[in-house]
């Protein structure tokens, strides 16, 4: 329970744990907006990092400026004006003896039009450019005083915080001062940390709010810093012990022990129509152990796009029906899970087993039907999407969850499958076609046993990629023309749904429209994500089904349905886009028999990073080596983002650049489970948050 301003004896002083409202300066309305930034309580303030120092200690002459630099100036104003020309504007004139600099401002009320008074002093900060005039800043951070002395630089280097609507940098600052001065008295963050060096964790905090000087500001942007490395360890210490108590949280209940489930893939790849590779033999073998085990399997299984990650998951489910009990299959979409009930209803056929389909378009009868199914105690195997977990859905003897595309699955509806399973937990098996290197899924699947299929089935023909400026476009359009009349289909994808003269990409509707008129003879589609769910569905099927020979479509279609007949995929504005999703658009096409191309255009001046992206992409189609090159360029929470991360999260650790740290904390944190449990919590709720979200996950 968080602490309350006041008690019946007077005032209490916020402590650590006390929710941000009752901290000096907040109040609820400001604490309402950090909870956008994920900051709830005191002590988030204090783990709240810089992105990056400004260095306002000294005024810059005015002569001195240079265009393209961010400057400190004080000077005297000595013309203030707002002009309507084109645009209205306010000009105010600064001049400090040495030379002159004039102030842009676009948006201004007359409260600030008035404050800008002749005679007064301005100290700014912000961006030099260069004017017809002469130098000039554009909408800078300003104070004004009557008396110059009064406008003095700061004595340390300012941080630059991550911000959100309604915060300004300087409140948060002050938030995070006084946060710090809390924190000097708090005995949790003053105690020592066995096995873990550095400055102690509050003298870290202190500097990396308040470095002193530029060389400790220097140290912090290249990740070099005492107190940044120690913070970083403190994190994935706290990370690797979570993810610990989360595996043993997950192990404690016993799972229905699965008999004969080699005798089950055995049958399975008697019935399939190819033999499986070295590698999906290689997994079908770790998951026949842990299925035939008391204890419950938590198993991601890795594979690039076309690997055979669903075998792995047929053979899975068979082995539990053949055992008589009950297993279920979820995807993100209805369409994947439809492309999934069609496979294995295949499969399966010969074995006299039909499996069930549940989803939210599913007929009042025949969802009845299923529901009563999965109620009774007999074996079944239920194809389906999140329809599977609702309320209403009871399971009688439910042994095995598999989850596909798991970075579009939350962490907290696989708990809702497991609760379904009774006093038993169910065994759990992932799937995700984005390979992850091998240090990064160490940090972010460091609660599951990892398999990877890393070999293509034979016969799989390579997509040939080419990477083309914009100024080739007509050429492109002509040849999709051309083989969209000897009946192949191709995709279009456009990187965003609206225009954006910032990014210079064309929108999906009007890329539609534009090739409608480029190729009145075909028949061309459209998806994008703001489409309702039952619109995407039917373009997306007329594609499928051959009705529409042109798909033109946003990155929705990254993981969606397998038209083996598309054979061509252009990505509008590659250079926009991240190389592993770059990679699972381009696994859309190569699904058939034919040879397939990837078009990559792209829009001049290529930056040096997407230039490199671009030609690893054109250069090689293993997705490992594409992740771990996506990785070296953009780093892990580029990579995935917050929300795939999952928890992880990280504030200031990174996975790839402190890989040689955690073969140490893993050995570290099974130390302190068993000799400081309690500190052990300490550090996750101070790095991750409640510990208890660890023991429901």
């Amino acid at each position: 329970m968080a602490d309350r301003r006041f008690s019946r004896g007077g005032p209490v002083a916020p402590t650590l744990d006390s929710e941000i409202a009752y901290l000096k300066g907040a109040g609820p309305a400001i604490a309402q907006r950090l909870r956008a930034l994920d900051l709830h309580c005191v002590r988030d303030l204090l783990f709240h990092l810089p992105l990056r120092y400004e260095d306002r200690r000294r005024h810059t002459p005015l002569a001195h400026l240079r265009p393209d630099e961010e400057a400190l100036v004080r000077g005297r104003i000595v013309a203030a004006e707002v002009r309507i020309a084109g645009r209205r504007t306010l000009r105010v004139v600064l001049d400090d003896g040495s030379g002159g600099l004039l102030l842009r401002f676009f948006h201004f009320n007359e409260a600030q039009r008035q404050a800008f008074a002749v005679g007064r002093w301005v100290q700014a900060y912000g961006t030099v450019r260069a004017g017809p005039g002469g130098p000039e800043m554009v909408h800078p951070q300003y104070r004004i005083a009557d008396a110059a002395e009064v406008l003095q630089p700061d004595a340390d280097l300012t941080p630059v915080y991550p911000l959100t609507t309604g915060i300004t940098q300087s409140r948060l600052r002050a938030l995070i001062d006084r946060a710090l001065e809390i924190a000097a008295t708090d005995a949790d963050l003053l105690t020592p940390l066995p096995g873990v060096d550095g400055p102690a964790t509050l003298e870290a905090l202190r500097i990396i709010h308040h470095p002193s000087t530029a060389a400790d500001a220097e140290a912090l942007l290249a990740h070099t810093h005492p107190a940044q490395r120690r913070l970083a360890r403190e994190e994935l210490l706290a990370h690797q012990l979570g993810m610990r108590l989360l595996r043993a949280h997950l192990k404690s209940r016993p799972a229905p022990v699965i008999r004969r489930p080699q005798a089950a893939i055995a049958e399975l790849l008697g019935v399939l129509p190819f033999a499986p590779t070295a590698a999906q033999r290689r997994v079908l073998d770790e998951v026949a152990q842990d299925l035939a085990s008391s204890r419950p399997m938590l198993r991601l299984v890795q594979g690039d796009v076309g690997s055979g990650k669903t075998v792995i998951a047929a053979a899975a489910l068979l082995a539990a029906y053949r055992d008589g009990l009950q297993a279920v299959l979820v995807a993100p979409t209805e369409l994947l899970a439809e492309q999934h009930l069609r496979t294995l209803t295949a499969w399966f056929a010969p074995l006299g087993i039909a499996p069930l389909f549940l989803s939210q378009r599913v007929k009042k009868r025949e969802r009845a039907h299923v529901i009563a199914a999965l109620a009774a105690q007999r074996p079944a195997i239920a194809v389906g999407t999140h329809a599977l977990l609702q309320e209403g859905v009871d399971y009688a003897r439910l042994a095995l969850t598999v989850v596909d595309e798991q970075h579009r699955f939350g962490v907290q509806q696989r708990l809702a499958l497991r609760d379904k399973a009774g006093h038993l937990a169910p065994h759990q098996l992932i799937m995700s076609a984005t390979p992850i290197p091998r240090t990064l899924a160490q940090t972010i699947y460091a609660d599951l046993d990892v398999s990877v299929i890393d070999e293509l089935p034979p016969g799989r023909t390579p997509v040939t990629t080419v990477v083309l400026s914009n100024a080739r476009r007509d050429e492109v359009v002509m040849r999709i023309g051309e083989a969209c009349r000897q009946g192949r289909q191709a995709y279009w994808v456009c990187t965003l749904i609206e225009q954006s003269e910032e990014l210079n990409a064309e929108a999906a509707a009007a890329t539609a429209a534009r090739l409608r008129e480029e190729l009145p003879q075909l028949r061309i589609g459209l998806v994008h994500g703001r489409m309702r769910p039952e619109e995407k569905d039917a373009q997306m099927r007329a594609f499928k089904e051959g009705a529409t020979q042109l798909l033109v479509a946003t990155t929705v279609i990254e993981v969606g349905v397998d038209v083996p007949n598309a054979s061509i995929m252009v990505i509008d504005n590659a250079e926009r886009l991240g190389l592993a999703q770059l990679h699972q658009l381009r696994g859309r096409v190569g699904r058939g028999a034919g040879q397939s191309q990837c078009v990559l255009l792209y829009q001049s001046p290529l930056g040096e990073m997407a230039r490199a992206r671009l030609e690893t992409l054109r250069a090689t189609t293993d997705g490992f080596a594409i992740a771990q090159r996506d990785l070296e360029l953009r780093g892990p929470g580029e990579l995935l983002g917050r929300r795939q991360t999952g928890e992880i999260g990280m504030r200031l650790a990174d996975p790839v650049r402190d890989a040689a740290l955690l073969a140490d904390l893993q050995r570290l944190a099974d130390d302190w489970l068993i000799h400081h449990p309690a500190l052990a919590q300490r550090l996750i709720r101070r790095w991750v948050g409640d510990p208890e979200r660890y023991a429901q996950v």
